[in-house]
């Protein structure tokens, strides 16, 4: 417990973490004495759980894979005041954490995000920075704010952020799942700059520079076509007029030269672009209709639980 009382959960998602995890857990368990270390192992091939269970943490486990799947479990059945969450690989700076918890419960934040720092190449590679720049610069301009580190997996929750949130991603993507959930009910949230490790001798990173990139800018696409529909399907429709306006000026200008429309396929190709955009400019508009009906939904949801208190 900590002054205020709170209950303090320690959530590590693990997989094939043998060489790191026992200094994971050594770390939060200096950082945070008063919490319980949960590490949750996906389908590890070696001794993760048997290292994790030896260092003193409470060791479960979810069959399905992906690092989404395992949040998603987490989240569902550990009961907390606080939630810190962090990768098995020893990674990030578990010193940082009550700092983090300290500073969630004293202003009364839903999250608060571990800013990654590092000098180290090889803890930070460059396809990751990009991608990072790249979501962060998106989710700016659709919500009007953002994180310095959308893809940082080291953050820390209130209770009524993890039990609000319907997580859906199953993979590395979760982060962004996780960014977006607070910043689309704008919610009171926080940055802390933490040191960044590269990972002990022995341990493989799982994250793929190309695999990734692609999932994120599947991700980037995603978001855009759910969290504005009105936009995405708006500047499809335009597009779509656009190319039939341009198809329609020469058959306009020679039938009012002639009075004969000579390219009758073109017409007609013309005319069903324009169909095209007038119903992608409607779906905008009903599925505009929809995400803020789910939007409230989803503030509600939120509101039942309490704000985290000092």
């Amino acid at each position: 417990m900590m002054a205020g009382g709170a209950r303090i959960a320690v959530l590590l998602p693990c997989y094939n973490e043998e060489t790191a995890i026992e200094r994971t857990v050594a770390g939060f368990r200096v950082a945070l004495p008063e919490a319980v270390i949960y590490v949750y192992d996906n389908n590890s091939r070696d001794r993760t759980r048997d290292v994790a269970r030896a260092a003193g943490a409470v060791v479960r486990t979810e069959k399905m894979q992906g690092k989404g799947n395992v949040v998603r479990r987490m989240f569902a059945d550990v009961d907390a005041d606080v939630y810190v969450m962090a990768d098995g690989d020893a990674t990030y700076d578990a010193a940082a954490a009550p700092e983090m918890v300290a500073r969630l419960l004293n202003e009364q934040l839903d999250m608060v995000v571990g800013a990654r720092i590092t000098d180290e190449s090889a803890a930070y590679r460059l396809g990751h920075v990009m991608g990072n720049r790249a979501m962060t610069g998106l989710l700016s301009g659709l919500f009007g704010r953002s994180f310095t580190d959308i893809f940082s997996g080291y953050r820390v929750f209130s209770r009524r952020f993890v039990k609000s949130f319907p997580v859906l991603s199953e993979g590395f993507e979760i982060e962004t799942e996780i960014s977006v959930h607070a910043l689309e009910l704008k919610m009171p949230v926080g940055e802390v700059a933490t040191r960044y490790f590269a990972r002990p001798e022995g341990s493989q990173s799982k994250l793929n520079t190309i695999g990734d990139g692609l999932r994120i800018m599947r991700t980037i696409a995603m978001l855009y076509r759910v969290e504005r529909p009105l936009w995405f399907f708006g500047l499809i429709g335009a597009l779509l007029a656009l190319i039939s306006i341009l198809l329609a000026i020469p058959l306009i200008l020679t039938f009012m030269q002639t009075g004969l429309v000579p390219r009758f396929p073109t017409a007609v190709l013309s005319t069903g672009l324009m169909i095209l955009a007038c119903l992608s400019g409607f779906a905008g508009l009903i599925l505009d209709t929809v995400v803020r009906g789910r939007r409230e939904i989803r503030r509600l949801a939120y509101l039942t639980h309490p704000a985290p208190l000092p």
